[in-house]
């Protein structure tokens, strides 16, 4: 099942852009998120906030709480 995935556009304090699963209990505002899409995995999300976000990209980062297998720091 495809679930719904946002990047949080804020920086953590590690400088990681977080993506998190909608149902997160961590997701942020909704003005401080950007949209991913639908997809099957966490790493499907991540790998697309990556295109998307190339100048961000060895900084995003999966939720340790939503997305816990692509939470790598």
């Amino acid at each position: 099942m495809k679930k719904q995935y946002y990047m949080n556009n804020n920086q953590q304090s590690n400088g990681d852009y977080e993506v998190h699963e909608s149902s997160c209990s961590y997701l942020p505002s909704i003005n401080n998120r950007i949209y991913l899409g639908s997809f099957y995995t966490c790493q499907d999300a991540v790998d697309e906030a990556k295109r998307l976000y190339p100048f961000r990209k060895s900084n995003i980062n999966g939720c340790y709480y939503c997305s816990k297998s692509c939470h790598t720091s």
